[in-house]
């Protein structure tokens, strides 16, 4: 009995080694391609991860619009969003598209404008970049990634949390930078709802030009809710000419879960498109 249990045992911990030395069998299963990319503007080099349309290679005259993902990288919520984008490559329910997803740095830096509260600056010390992370996305990724790619010249931006609040406050403060703003649950509480409370006269600011929003939040409630419905208060007050505006809250989904799904629906809005020719 005991030399029984003995072996056993010997095999349980003998398993893991075992199948870490295996060899690897079949082969890599490839949504994208990951890029480097110098920034002068933000003085480091930042990792760009792209997925092209199944189409690409064989349609060599056909462009493509592009999704611009913050929080890009492959441990963050490039692999889901591009599932979703292969999904309308096989439904047609929205148009095919190319997928930049900009990997993370220091997020807390990178997606936040400069705040004027005490404690946010206490725990959040790197805060307030957010002027030279667009600054980079319009300088540099943009026309690095048209200069590579076969685009359409369209662009959306797309983020969730302090990246939905990045999305938002471009979408306020230089809404010429992309042609549609997908926001889910952005963190419009950030500088004492400083960006919300500044919408209306934002929009009076409001430059020439067809674009589209689609906005929504989960079950958050409290500023986060409150600085959501300053900024639908002030679309609703004086909505810009040229805007399509969706917003679209999803009470039934959590912080942690509101993303995929408001994804999916932001692109049959925002980039709805039968299948073309």
């Amino acid at each position: 009995m005991l030399r029984a249990l003995a072996l056993a045992l010997t095999l349980l911990t003998a398993a893991p080694a075992l199948a870490q030395t295996a060899p690897a069998e079949g082969r890599p299963i490839i949504t994208g391609q990951s890029l480097t990319l110098e920034s002068k503007v933000l003085k480091d080099t930042r990792r760009i991860n792209v997925h092209l349309p199944a189409s690409y290679a064989k349609a060599p005259d056909r462009t493509y619009p592009v999704l611009y993902l913050l929080d890009g990288g492959e441990q963050e919520d490039f692999p889901h969003i591009v599932g979703l984008a292969q999904l309308g490559e096989l439904s047609w329910t929205f148009r095919e598209m190319i997928v930049v997803g900009i990997e993370g740095v220091d997020r807390k830096h990178d997606l936040t404008h400069p705040t004027r509260v005490a404690k946010e600056l206490k725990d959040l010390p790197t805060s307030g970049g957010s002027a030279a992370y667009r600054q980079f996305l319009g300088e540099e990724l943009k026309p690095w990634i048209a200069a590579r790619y076969r685009t359409s010249g369209e662009t959306a931006l797309i983020g969730e949390s302090l990246a939905g609040l990045f999305v938002v406050e471009t979408f306020l403060k230089q809404p010429a930078l992309f042609d549609a703003y997908i926001a889910a649950s952005p963190s419009l509480w950030w500088d004492d709802q400083g960006l919300a409370r500044g919408a209306a006269a934002d929009l009076t600011r409001w430059p020439a030009g067809e674009r589209r929003l689609y906005l929504t939040i989960g079950d958050e409630g409290t500023t986060m809710q409150a600085g959501v419905d300053k900024v639908v208060a002030a679309l609703k007050a004086a909505p810009p000419k040229g805007l399509t505006w969706t917003y679209d809250p999803m009470p039934q989904e959590h912080h942690s879960t509101i993303y995929h799904p408001a994804a999916l629906k932001a692109f049959r809005a925002v980039w709805p498109g039968p299948r073309p020719d």
